[in-house]
């Protein structure tokens, strides 16, 4: 049996080669499937920001029992918190709250099929602080 380090790092590689892959297709989708995998994507509930989040908490989180062994420097514990911090923080700031009901019936579409297409709209940036 393969030693678990082994195994996840095969995953990792395999994660990381997939996203890869995915942000590749994305630019080949047409406009409303790639809709609907930006909706998967940044769904809150299981898209892959949340799922990141998490891991980076994860990884935050052993950094912790690591610094307070002596294994790490303490700065890699306050370094990889404050990513999961900011990932958190963006998941919020893209104000996915308000939009989710949106996101989660685009994600689940098989095919956007509206009677009209829909107007375009000015694109504003917004930043919450």
């Amino acid at each position: 049996m393969p030693h678990p380090t082994q195994n996840t790092a095969r995953l990792t590689a395999e994660i990381t080669q997939r996203l890869a892959h995915l942000s590749h297709d994305l630019h080949q989708l047409p406009a409303d499937e790639a809709v609907q995998v930006i909706a998967r994507i940044v769904n809150p509930d299981d898209g892959i920001l949340g799922a990141f989040t998490q891991l980076v908490e994860a990884g935050s989180r052993l950094a912790r029992h690591q610094a307070e062994r002596g294994a790490l420097p303490g700065e890699v514990w306050l370094s990889l918190g404050r990513a999961a911090n900011e990932l958190y923080s963006i998941g919020l700031d893209l104000d996915l709250d308000d939009h989710k009901d949106t996101l989660v019936q685009f994600g689940t579409q098989a095919s956007l099929a509206a009677s009209k297409p829909p107007a375009p709209a000015p694109l504003v940036a917004r930043r919450r602080r």
